[in-house]
């Protein structure tokens, strides 16, 4: 539990213990928090593109990056057979004490021979791969894991708008790969985690690259700040005739 300082700060908050909000430092924006108690939000809470996602969710569910759990609960209760997926062994805890039936601790990577009928990735899902170059093989990763006639329900933001300046001209450093990629470290009670890489992509860049792995892509909603949701689903050219 000492390296996994996220799910150290969502346990201490499950048991009462709100010592402190996780801090977020970035190359984009530097000093930032979340909010503890913004990540045990209900439905009602949630922002409204999460609610579209949660809408269009159906069959056999994977909620990618679970966290708290807080999706999988509402989508618990219409669809049983949703499975909590993060990495931290303390999120996977809290998804427990918190009521989630079905818990996997495991990196999405590593996640094989299952098949789903929804691929969840919200809270900007495209910032697993860390960077653009791993955008395509991620995506080939979930589209195996998919039924036939599964979708994949991910949300990203266009983060273009952070490099415009007062004129509208946009000043983006021609030594970085893609303006996105953004590099963090997370914080909480006196410990800080290695910088680890994290991809906001835009919905263009992200429609080409899904229809280069044999995936269509539609612009399912727009939030009201740069961000958006898609739904990817494996392509069928018979249903275009």
């Amino acid at each position: 539990m000492a390296q996994d300082i996220y799910g150290k700060a969502l346990l201490d908050f499950s048991e009462g213990k709100h010592l402190e909000n996780i801090t977020t430092l970035s190359s984009l924006a530097g000093k930032d928090e979340i909010p503890l108690p913004y990540l045990f939000r209900n439905f009602e809470e949630m922002p409204h593109i999460e609610q579209v996602a949660l809408n269009a969710a159906k069959g056999k569910i994977l909620d990618i990056g679970a966290g708290t759990g807080s999706h999988s609960l509402y989508l618990q209760k219409k669809h049983p057979n949703t499975f909590a997926l993060d990495i931290s062994i303390g999120a996977i805890e809290v998804c427990k004490k918190r009521g989630v039936q079905h818990t996997v601790h495991k990196n999405i990577w590593e996640l094989k021979n299952e098949k789903f009928d929804t691929l969840l990735a919200l809270m900007n899902g495209t910032g697993i791969c860390g960077k653009l170059e791993n955008l395509g093989p991620f995506l080939n990763h979930l589209k195996n894991l998919l039924n036939e006639n599964g979708q994949i329900l991910i949300d990203s933001s266009d983060i273009l708008y952070m490099f415009e300046d007062e004129q509208g001209e946009h000043w983006i450093n021609s030594a970085q790969a893609y303006y996105g990629e953004v590099e963090f470290q997370m914080q909480y009670c006196d410990e800080t985690t290695e910088k680890f890489d994290w991809l906001y992509v835009d919905f263009n860049t992200l429609k080409r690259c899904a229809i280069y792995q044999g995936l269509d892509c539609e612009l399912l909603h727009e939030g009201t700040h740069y961000d958006y949701l898609a739904k990817l689903k494996l392509h069928n050219p018979e249903k275009k005739q």
